[in-house]
């Protein structure tokens, strides 16, 4: 017999956690804590203690599949490849190279997403390269990007604990990030005042000096209603708004409407109660924002961004220790992904596409001439693939049959594209729906990299061998680079991947996977000698001055009606992660949450005549699903909550696809809904 322990990364949240993978003849049975890790400190949360149960599961992908009279056969390596290459040269010979998009992944390396981007661009000629980021923070970093210079967390997961006040919205944070709550928790603990203003009570709203419920789609008013009591209460960092800022002018001007008797009008938030939270902030000398989803997911979801950026900026609570605005993210490496430049408008680093002399950079390395114009997004591109107009699409490890809004439009525009592959560990709803499979191998098969939510860059150990034929994503993206008849896709690992992205890439330009090994490297790392930056915008924003910008409120993109009297919101649960593809093969966390379910009001419930555990139907203008009722006061009235994992009774069949003009976000937050029994 033979034993070991894998130093390696979790898969699932942003936190970043590391853990060994306990290996015994060359299965993994087991995970230990990894105590002298800084992100977790010995701790695990329930998913990353059974982050060992799906990978040698009986339903993981084993050879490549290829579609053949409406059946898949299994095919070797070399015939599949073919296949993509040749229906992708059929289809750019016809079509152009912008018939083709590429779906990057958040819960792949960064390694693999900067060649995914690279095969996009280099190999295809595109810039149709995007991934998940779209359906969660693409606003946060549109936002961001515009206010600051920069659109990742201003500080580290450790400085929540240090914090005076701790402002929690849009992040049911004890739940989607265990570990991050845990620490605004021991924060509380020590004396820190904690404001979690959201739609639902939460394990952390529990615990709140301050738990505020605002109606979904409302949160502009509240943050605006917040900076203008700072501001008529003389509670503005004169100091830091003069030397730091500019545009304030317009700010204070813009937020003179939103008295806190309007803003309870609108919010439903009792006028006095969120005096006293703007009260709290403002006057902490530590203070932190943590938002996620709930603040992203919407149609205005840019604005909600650059509003709660405006609250920190007219408080001066930025560039300091337990001091900033932190967007948690919620998938394992969908940071490295947004920086490794899986994205339609940015190279690796965040270089802007149409910048002709970013564009001359990567030109050079690569030897090629590069498209100029910025690409499709994701959800721009379903629509375009409903039109006809793209016509190919290659998929690594996303699933968008689960995770993308208005499922049953995203169906109708995958199977009328010409050609699907997809790339995975499982077969999804997604691949179910390819013409050609290929089996990947899973985060504790490879080595590489993932960037946690605070930009550190965490390191993936190969513990285990892939199940049959599975190849590492990087190795698929080289090899379709390859026989596409691209140079420099000959990697012969993913640390040579990672010199060639830190070449290019200024914020990433002194990490390599050996430094990473041995030390926590948080970008922007521009040098070799460099140790990596914890906080953000100490001296002055990436853009020099930070911007002020003036936003309004606006209604949802769908507001209630006789017909849909509800207002539906998605999100996520301790137990599962994100479409469910491992975590519902993880016999110890099916367990706990095996069914989907819709929470809503008791008031409600007792209304309609539903009892808990009664069978009901929701439906909105896009569809209707079945599930388990759960009666909770936990939610505010007219409000119904649907986790999203569950492909059985997709809450995403529901959704609205109205799209936030600047990041391409849906309003996965909101939409119209009716609920009646089944």
């Amino acid at each position: 017999m033979s034993a070991s322990h894998v130093l390696t990364t979790c898969p699932y949240c942003g936190t970043g956690c590391n853990f060994f993978l306990q290996v015994v003849d060359g299965r993994a049975v087991g995970v230990v804590p990894c105590k002298t890790d800084e992100i977790s400190q010995g701790r695990l949360c329930i998913k990353g203690y059974n982050a060992h149960a799906f990978i040698h599961h009986r339903d993981r992908l084993t050879s490549p599949l290829i579609r053949s009279g409406g059946q898949m056969r299994e095919a070797s390596w070399d015939e599949a490849l073919d296949k993509v290459v040749a229906e992708v040269r059929r289809i750019i010979d016809r079509h152009g190279p912008d018939s083709v998009l590429v779906l990057a992944s958040a819960k792949c390396t960064n390694e693999e997403n900067y060649l995914f981007q690279k095969l996009a661009r280099a190999a295809i000629g595109t810039n149709n390269v995007d991934h998940c980021a779209r359906l969660c923070h693409a606003s946060t970093v549109t936002g961001l990007l515009a206010s600051f210079g920069s659109g990742a967390m201003t500080n580290t997961i450790g400085e929540f604990e240090d914090a005076e006040c701790i402002l929690v919205t849009g992040s049911n944070t004890l739940e989607a990030h265990p570990l991050i709550g845990a620490r605004m928790v021991r924060a509380r603990d020590r004396g820190a005042k904690i404001i979690v203003i959201d739609p639902r009570e939460t394990p952390l709203s529990r615990v709140a000096e301050l738990s505020l419920n605002q109606r979904p789609g409302t949160d502009i008013a509240w943050i605006n209603g917040m900076v203008k009591v700072i501001i008529d209460e003389g509670m503005v960092n004169e100091g830091f708004v003069k030397s730091r800022t500019e545009a304030f002018e317009e700010l204070k001007e813009a937020v003179k409407d939103y008295s806190l008797e309007r803003v309870e009008a609108i919010t439903g938030i009792p006028k006095d109660r969120l005096r006293d939270a703007a009260r709290l902030y403002a006057k902490a000398d530590k203070a932190m924002i943590a938002y996620a989803m709930g603040v992203t997911q919407h149609s205005n979801g840019t604005n909600i961004v650059k509003a709660l950026a405006n609250l920190a900026m007219v408080t001066g609570h930025l560039g300091r220790e337990s001091t900033g605005v932190n967007p948690l993210r919620g998938q394992c490496n969908v940071q490295g992904a947004c920086d490794a430049g899986g994205l339609p408008n940015l190279f690796p680093g965040y270089l802007r596409v149409d910048d002709p002399e970013a564009r001359a950079r990567y030109e050079k390395a690569w030897g090629r001439r590069l498209p100029e114009k910025p690409g499709l997004t994701l959800t721009r591109a379903i629509e375009e693939a409903r039109d006809g107009k793209v016509k190919a699409l290659i998929v690594f490890g996303e699933n968008p049959m689960v995770s993308d809004p208005d499922i049953g439009h995203v169906e109708e525009a995958l199977k009328g594209l010409e050609f699907v592959a997809v790339c995975d560990i499982f077969m999804t709803e997604t691949a179910q729906l390819a013409h050609v499979v290929l089996p990947a191998a899973c985060y504790a098969e490879k080595d590489g990299t993932f960037t946690n939510t605070d930009r550190a860059i965490r390191v993936l150990r190969k513990a285990v061998e892939p199940p049959g034929e599975a190849w590492p994503d990087w190795r698929v993206a080289c090899e379709l680079g390859r026989r596409l008849g691209a140079t420099g896709f000959a990697f012969g690992s993913p640390a040579e991947v990672m010199d060639e992205m830190a070449s290019l890439a200024p914020i990433y330009g002194g990490v390599s996977i050996a430094r990473a090994d041995t030390q926590v490297l948080r970008w922007p790392c521009p040098a070799k000698d460099h140790p990596g930056t914890k906080v953000l915008h100490t001296q002055k924003f990436t853009r020099g001055l930070g911007m002020f910008v003036p936003v309004h409120h606006a209604p949802p993109a769908e507001e209630t009606s006789d017909e849909f009297p509800f207002i539906l919101t998605t999100g996520r649960n301790l137990f599962q992660y994100h479409t469910g593809t491992m975590t519902r093969r993880s016999p110890k966390l099916e367990r706990e949450a095996p069914v989907p379910y819709v929470e809503l009001n008791k008031g409600d419930a007792s209304r309609l005549g539903i009892a808990d555990g009664d069978r009901v139907m929701v439906s909105s203008r896009r569809g209707s699903i079945t599930l388990v009722a759960r009666v909770t006061e936990r939610i505010i009235p007219g409000t119904l909550f649907i986790p999203f994992h569950y492909a059985e009774a997709a809450a995403n069949r529901l959704t609205n696809a109205a799209l936030d003009p600047a990041a391409h976000i849906p309003e996965l937050k909101v939409c119209a809904a009716r609920l009646q029994k089944a």
